[in-house]
């Protein structure tokens, strides 16, 4: 059975060598094995256009071109205003 864990969001840099360096101390006391996941920014971000076309030829997705997945009609549904 694996322990309830904690997420605290912290900043850092990757360095030359590949090593973490975080900005501040983190809030805890070590030694302590911790889990790290690591976000950051896609060089030369896709737009939407590319996402969709991406998805349009991944070959996993082929079945969605069968006539049996196609089960919706442009008056099925209920259109969607964003009031924000």
């Amino acid at each position: 059975m694996e322990a309830t864990m904690t997420a605290i969001e912290m900043t850092g840099t990757v360095d030359e060598h590949y090593q973490l360096r975080l900005d501040s101390s983190l809030p805890i006391a070590g030694p302590k094995r911790v889990r790290v996941i690591v976000l950051y920014p896609i060089e030369g971000e896709w737009d939407e256009t590319e996402w969709l076309k991406a998805a349009s030829q991944n070959p996993t997705l082929s079945f969605l071109h069968e006539p049996e997945e196609d089960i919706y009609t442009i008056d099925d549904g209920q259109p969607f205003h964003d009031e924000a």
